[in-house]
């Protein structure tokens, strides 16, 4: 039991599990690293404090801006405003400060189930996950340093392996299969804020690729986020996550991703703008 509190994933959970400081605001520990907080924590833990709110309903939608690098270490003060409450939707906005700052802002709607209308473009195809190469050992290879394999909460394999060549072009879009790295439990709003902290992964290298930018040649950074669950999800096995980069320009590349269920089930689509520059990454 103490050796697995000790996992990325465990440690993920324990900082999902927000401190609640009356009227609407929540703190979230960001835990130990080095650099830029990974921006899919701050929208988890934000996601996480909306839902905290929400007496009835299910997340179906969340808008985000990334506006400043988030640090580690230092606490993160979650300020929730209730827009609205209503008979289908409620609807939560969500201001985060660290240090006095702003670093993240989100508006996210919550809608209760109803019979209706439902329809999805089918998953595209793809190997298993098992036997495919890990997302970290594949950035080692490529960057020529096991020592940068960091081992995280959501594990990554890939289908369409990035360019270790700097310079060689590939096509705009890729394929690989996520998972939480363990068993989650049963409270759907933990599944639903590991989904959208999953959702941060993979995108801006989709947009790198047409450009010849592999790992070492790039620097990037989400600037805004947006994701639509299209039904209330379930993170227990793979999903195959399916990325495309249909524009970019001045230094900002747009990608579109659609989340899959094993079983072909379109779970999440998620758009998401970032800067890329070129360069020798910090």
């Amino acid at each position: 039991m103490q050796r697995s509190a000790r996992t990325p994933l465990a440690r993920l959970l324990r900082r999902l599990d927000l401190d609640a400081r009356g009227g609407d605001v929540f703190v979230g520990e960001p835990g130990r690293g080095e650099g830029r907080l990974f921006g899919g924590l701050v929208a988890a833990q934000a996601v996480t404090a909306a839902a905290r709110t929400v007496a009835e309903g299910s997340l179906h939608s969340l808008h985000a801006y990334f506006l400043r690098p988030g640090r580690h270490v230092e606490p993160i003060h979650y300020a929730v405003q209730r827009l609205r409450d209503g008979r289908s939707f409620a609807t939560r906005a969500v201001v985060a400060e660290q240090a006095g700052e702003v670093i993240f802002q989100l508006a996210a709607s919550f809608a209760r189930g109803e019979p209706g209308i439902s329809h999805q473009e089918p998953m595209p195809e793809a190997p298993p996950p098992e036997g495919l190469e890990d997302w970290e050992d594949l950035r080692a290879r490529i960057l020529g340093d096991p020592t940068v394999r960091r081992p995280g909460a959501v594990e990554v394999r890939v289908v369409d392996p990035d360019s270790a060549v700097p310079g060689e072009v590939l096509p705009p879009w890729k394929r690989v299969w996520i998972r939480p790295a363990g068993p989650l439990p049963d409270d759907p709003r933990v599944h639903m804020a590991l989904v959208v902290f999953a959702s941060d992964r993979t995108l801006l290298s989709t947009a790198a690729r047409p450009h010849g930018l592999p790992w070492g040649r790039r620097r990037a950074a989400s600037l805004d986020h947006a994701v639509w669950l299209h039904r209330p999800p379930r993170f227990d096995d793979w999903h195959l996550y399916v990325s495309r980069s249909p524009a970019a320009h001045a230094a900002r590349g747009l990608v579109l991703g659609a989340l899959y269920a094993r079983d072909g089930t379109r779970v999440a689509t998620v758009a998401q703008e970032g800067l890329i520059r070129t360069g020798r990454a910090s």
